[in-house]
């Protein structure tokens, strides 16, 4: 994997300090983070997620170099994309699902700059802003995860992403947190039949 990618709304904030507090320091992938914010957050959103976390976290600046070990969070107000060349850009273009920045909007791009080298999540949210971008992520050969619906605050955006890019690997942030680190190298993954047996239990 050469990077991982997380899109979240309301009730996604809980769900990602879950995924990402197990997660160490050196943490050997960058993760960028597209999360709906009122449009005067001003960096409180990143802040908050850095007191509760080991890895650094960062607002995502223009042409800044998406590093590993580091959580860049899309600013209030800005759409947040990928580059091919793994540099992050900003911009201002009218809001897609009512939002910008939009979760459809990073994962697109992110699929088209590292393809089957992404791994995207989608979490809690009210909308279906997500689900295109996941099915991008899919069509590139990425790997596709959502949070539960069950276990989520608001279930519209898991649910959606669920139906347009047939995910099927869909776990509780603590799992998803496992497998992340599983996909770095830091311990073992879920197992098929957990993750079916989550599956099951919706």
């Amino acid at each position: 994997m050469r990077a991982v990618v997380v899109g979240g709304s309301a009730g996604g904030m809980e769900a990602l300090i879950a995924i990402l507090s197990p997660l160490p320091a050196g943490y050997p992938l960058p993760v960028v983070v597209a999360h709906h914010l009122h449009r005067t957050d001003e960096g409180r959103f990143a802040e908050h997620l850095g007191r509760k976390i080991s890895m650094r976290v960062a607002e995502a600046g223009d042409k800044m170099r998406a590093e590993p070990g580091r959580v860049h969070v899309a600013p209030a107000n800005y759409h947040l994309l990928v580059e091919r060349d793994g540099s992050l850009s900003l911009t201002v273009d009218p809001r897609v699902s009512f939002a910008r920045p939009s979760i459809d909007v990073l994962f697109e791009s992110a699929a088209r700059a590292w393809g089957e080298g992404l791994a995207g999540v989608i979490l809690s949210g009210a909308n279906d802003d997500g689900a295109e971008g996941m099915r991008a992520i899919r069509e590139h050969g990425g790997l596709c995860i959502a949070q539960d619906p069950e276990t989520a605050q608001s279930r519209p955006m898991p649910t959606a992403a669920i139906e347009a890019a047939s995910i099927e690997i869909v776990l509780t942030p603590e799992r998803i947190a496992e497998l992340l680190g599983a996909m770095a190298g830091l311990d073992e993954a879920p197992d098929g039949d957990g993750a079916a047996a989550e599956e099951e239990g919706r």
